[in-house]
């Protein structure tokens, strides 16, 4: 990649965030002259205030598709023919995982390795965090199978730690203390990760022709989603975020960022700069750092390494809740670790950009709350506005009537609806007429299925605004969410599931129609798309988990699924073959079914 430096790399940001800007004050003034129609008071002036952040943060967002969209983007030089010199460990962190799952694509990853013929300069570790006894010994079963079946004795190697400081940032810190000096880089996965053979090996070669590279993140795509939300998931990471990926990489200079897996880093960079703190007090804003890429990337940035994301690097893969709740779950987690930024952002000699990636996380997860308490003080507004005053003067003959500013509401609430569909729209365009929709299915089908999940998140957002909200207040309030194990494989959930996860959702958004139709009858028409998915979150979150009809199948289309990469096809043949070794059963009849904690 060629991201711009020096003073084009100043331009490029400023072309992203003045227009943002821009939108955001123009959002507010629009509304001050709205609200000033009948009177200005304090409370359309913190509403003016809450749409205009809300809008900035939409239009910052867009902003990035578009750069992403028109700017442009050196090609990366060819390394392909470059000799390899250094040794790189690939370092899967597992915690209460299936075993069967993820030794599987272990295995697809080792093969597609050594089908590179560089096998010989790359090592494995499994490094285990999992705290239950009977999980741990079936790891190593599975383990041991892994070493026969690859011949990788002296290449792999699978270790289980017996006190899980840190947590998955402390299992990686322990690996660089003890086995790190005999590397020079590292690949980071996650449990869920694979990685063809080729991709670490293009890796290896970018990092060894830059000395000062100190990250490489790839973009993963989700792969073997099954489920309606888990489909649309995967379509959005594969259509649309290389495109968000492509803006981002062009602001990123040398402070790119790190999503904490399917990464590259150079190990004395990683060990010398990225120590984390252990931050005082209680969590949830103390303790251990929850988010610790992010702070990692800025450590290397601050000491002078360049840290970057390369959107062009293919073959990177991973995989994704299959409902709202497996979802919600892993964003709590998320939100904790980006509000407790608040506590580094401060941090001394960290580079501007990186403080301002700390800004996005934490407005990431507090933009929505300005969204909530908006509509809010719309339905309240009424209790306290005075009765206007048809005749300001004295002895006044004839009434002034407040001018009528209903053009400038319903032309805010255009562009606001604007800002969330018109980048996906942009690029539904762009990739039919660059012939890149022909990977989703064909240019009239990539138009069908942007609008059909555009349908489908206008529908969820108010759900996932409302857990996000959540999140937010639980944090603020003290309560520390942890790290709770990720749920993989069917995520299929009942009515009664559903409805016991999100049943205070339903009495939010009864609540809130009620508010309105008695406060100001005028706004339920336009609280109609927010509260009635709420009041049907249980449908939504249910028949979402459910695994979609031909037609779903057929709508989603990714390149994964028409043309599977061969490092997908080999983990699916290893995982098939091992349920189905009748032999492992037998002897071994806890095994005979996958295990997950």
């Amino acid at each position: 990649m060629g991201p711009a430096r020096g003073p084009s790399l100043v331009a490029v940001r400023l072309a992203a965030l003045l227009p943002a800007l821009a939108v955001g004050v123009g959002a507010a003034m629009l509304f001050l002259q709205f609200g000033a129609a009948d009177g200005l008071d304090r409370l359309d002036i913190l509403r003016a205030v809450l749409i205009g952040i809300s809008t900035l943060w939409l239009a910052w967002g867009a902003m990035q598709g578009l750069l992403g969209l028109f700017g442009r983007v050196n090609a990366a030089p060819d390394f392909s023919d470059a000799p390899i010199r250094g040794r790189t460990a690939i370092l899967m962190p597992i915690c209460n995982e299936d075993p069967a799952e993820t030794f599987s694509r272990v295995a697809a990853i080792d093969r597609s390795v050594e089908a590179t013929g560089l096998g010989a300069h790359f090592d494995i570790a499994i490094l285990s965090d999992t705290r239950d006894d009977e999980l741990a010994r079936q790891e190593r079963f599975w383990f041991d199978r892994l070493v026969d079946e690859r011949g990788s004795h002296g290449r792999m190697f699978y270790r289980r730690r017996t006190v899980n400081t840190g947590k998955k940032a402390g299992n990686i810190e322990d690996f660089f203390q003890k086995s790190g000096a005999a590397y020079d880089y590292a690949l980071i996965l996650d449990a869920d990760s694979l990685m063809e053979g080729a991709t670490i090996a293009e890796m290896v070669r970018r990092m060894e022709a830059e000395p000062d590279l100190g990250l490489l993140q790839t973009l993963p795509k989700i792969v073997k989603a099954q489920s309606r939300f888990g489909r649309a998931v995967q379509f959005a990471a594969s259509f649309y975020s290389p495109v968000f990926a492509r803006g981002q990489a062009l602001m990123q200079g040398r402070c790119g960022p790190f999503w904490g897996h399917n990464a590259l880093v150079r190990v004395r960079a990683f060990a010398e700069s990225c120590g984390l703190p252990v931050l005082s007090g209680n969590p949830p804003f103390g303790g251990h750092v929850l988010s610790h890429d992010y702070v990692e990337a800025a450590l290397l940035a601050r000491a002078g390494w360049r840290v970057r994301v390369d959107p062009d690097l293919e073959g990177s893969f991973e995989e994704g809740p299959e409902n709202i709740i497996d979802y919600a779950r892993r964003d709590r987690r998320w939100c904790q670790g980006n509000l407790q930024h608040s506590r580094i952002i401060g941090a001394p000699r960290l580079k501007g950009w990186s403080r301002f990636v700390f800004l996005q996380g934490i407005l990431a997860y507090i933009a929505p709350l300005f969204w909530l308490m908006f509509m809010i003080a719309s339905v309240v507004q009424p209790l306290f506005q005075h009765e206007p005053n048809y005749f300001p003067e004295p002895y006044q003959l004839f009434p002034v009537f407040p001018s009528n500013e209903t053009s400038k509401a319903i032309a805010l609430a255009i562009g606001v609806l604007g800002l969330l569909i018109l980048p996906k729209l942009l690029i539904a365009a762009h990739a039919a007429l660059t012939g890149r929709a022909r990977d989703f299915g064909g240019a009239g089908r990539v138009f069908l299925t942007t609008m059909w999940e555009l349908a489908a998140s206008s529908v969820m957002a108010p759900i996932m605004l409302m857990f996000q909200t959540r999140s937010v207040f639980q944090v603020l309030m003290g309560i520390d969410g942890g790290w709770p194990p990720n749920r993989r494989g069917d995520g299929t959930l009942t009515l009664g599931e559903a409805w016991t996860a999100s049943r205070w959702i339903v009495v939010f958004g009864i609540l809130g129609l009620v508010a309105a139709w008695r406060l100001a009858p005028e706004l339920v028409f336009w609280l109609l798309p927010v509260a009635v998915p709420m009041i049907l979150s249980p449908v939504v979150i249910a028949l979402s988990s459910w695994r979609g009809g031909s037609w779903s199948r057929n709508a989603f289309i990714v390149p994964s699924e028409t043309a599977p990469a061969l490092v997908i096809q080999w983990q699916r043949q290893i995982l098939d073959q091992w349920s189905n070794a009748d032999h492992i059963r037998d002897d071994h009849p806890e095994l005979s079914a996958p295990t997950y904690a």
